[in-house]
């Protein structure tokens, strides 16, 4: 898949996902405050900032497509993880408030000066967490498709809405059966917990991804595996492997036979190149230096 197929595909699903979360916000906002319910107004804003995030993925995606310059020569793709940490702080801003909310009341004992929510405010969770959960899966489909990591940002930020409704719905329900509001402040604390939670999941793997953070153990074995199985190569001297944004770069050391020409390590060199890059399509680079062995010594 293209950088313009990947960047139009991110379009599409953002465009999509900020309509109907600005539909959302509007309506669990309206619905928390007639429905008298802190949980609710909470879980709105949280979705309001669901409208900012996807705006950031548009603008990170946009620019992490870009094609290398001569200021870029390696491309632009860690500045999706820039994105991606900016949506993390704003999601961990976000749980942040909410949180703080729900504790001012619960010490001062201002949940007794709120009357219980009523139905609409149950409905309004309900609807929430059906439309986000919705949400979370059809963005999530095209992060995988489109191998994204700031759509899967977004994907999860959707889940984290979703969840919290379902805290809203239990606060909510619980204030109902029981007359007590105080389960309202309860319900708002554990959806702030559980969107910190989110935000530094998502600010930790934007991290590892710039500072170079090395592939999977079983990732590096079956690019060795690949290696192994090429004529020519005698011994894997080294394979290191980094993430770069959304891609990997790999730098491998082989061993070949000392007595070969120039041309024919060349070629088993090249062969090696493209076997690993073609092996999968987030494998931008591929540096292979061949080092000389006396076969005579291995027998």
């Amino acid at each position: 898949m293209n950088d313009f197929t990947i960047k139009k595909i991110a379009l599409r699903v953002s465009l999509v996902t900020i309509a109907v979360n600005f539909l959302l916000t509007a309506f669990k906002i309206v619905a928390g405050i007639l429905g008298r319910s802190d949980a609710m107004v909470s879980d709105g804003i949280h979705s309001a900032s669901d409208v900012i995030s996807t705006v950031i993925v548009i603008i990170g995606i946009a620019i992490a497509m870009k094609p290398t310059d001569n200021k870029h020569e390696y491309g632009h793709e860690r500045l999706e993880c820039i994105a991606s940490i900016i949506l993390s702080l704003i999601l961990f801003g976000t749980g942040a408030l909410i949180g703080y909310k729900g504790v001012y009341s619960l010490a001062t004992g201002g949940y007794n000066d709120v009357p219980a929510p009523t139905t609409l405010a149950l409905v309004a969770a309900i609807v929430s967490i059906v439309v986000k959960e919705g949400m979370y899966w059809y963005t999530i489909y095209y992060a995988k498709k489109t191998k994204s990591l700031s759509l899967k940002a977004n994907a999860w930020h959707h889940r984290s809405d979703a969840l919290s409704s379902v805290g809203a719905l239990i606060g909510i329900g619980c204030t109902l059966l029981f007359n007590m509001p105080i389960f309202d402040d309860i319900a708002s604390l554990v959806i702030c917990l559980f969107i910190l939670k989110v935000a530094v999941e998502i600010f930790l793997e934007a991290v590892d991804k710039l500072v170079d953070k090395s592939c999977p153990p079983e990732k590096e074995e079956e690019l060795k595996n690949i290696l192994c199985g090429i004529d020519g190569i005698i011994t894997v001297d080294e394979l290191k492997t980094r993430m770069f944004g959304s891609k990997i770069y790999v730098d491998i050391e082989i061993g070949a036979d000392k007595t070969l020409t120039l041309e024919k390590a060349h070629e088993i060199a090249e062969k090696a190149h493209d076997l690993i890059e073609k092996s999968d399509e987030n494998i931008k680079h591929c540096m292979v230096h061949v080092n000389p062995v006396d076969v005579s010594k291995k027998v």
